[in-house]
């Protein structure tokens, strides 16, 4: 059983919502799945992708591959959190204390 990581559509009609999940290969897209990992919301600015990164590293090890567009919005995801890291440690709130002073 070839187990995929991929993105399963809900929501309405012209505003869709995705479900990350971890399904069989075989399963359609909206069908059975074996574990919801996260969501992912295209509709707003940069766009919402929220998941249990815990469960991810856990069944990538177990061999399963996310689909093409799942792993394009992870690597995105990875980039934007490590820049929002970088602007949070060079913040300057020990600065702006001494300034005040």
């Amino acid at each position: 059983m070839a187990v995929h990581i991929r993105l399963s559509r809900v929501g309405a009609k012209k505003a869709p919502l995705y479900r990350v999940v971890v399904a069989d290969q075989r399963s359609p897209r909206g069908g059975r799945f074996i574990e919801r990992l996260g969501t992912y919301n295209p509709t707003g600015d940069p766009g919402a992708l929220v998941v249990n990164r815990e469960r991810l590293d856990y069944w990538r090890s177990r061999g399963a591959q996310p689909s093409h567009t799942l792993d394009r919005l992870l690597k995105a995801d990875e980039r934007v959190q490590k820049k929002l890291a970088a602007v949070a440690a060079s913040s300057p709130k020990g600065r702006s204390a001494e300034k005040s002073s």
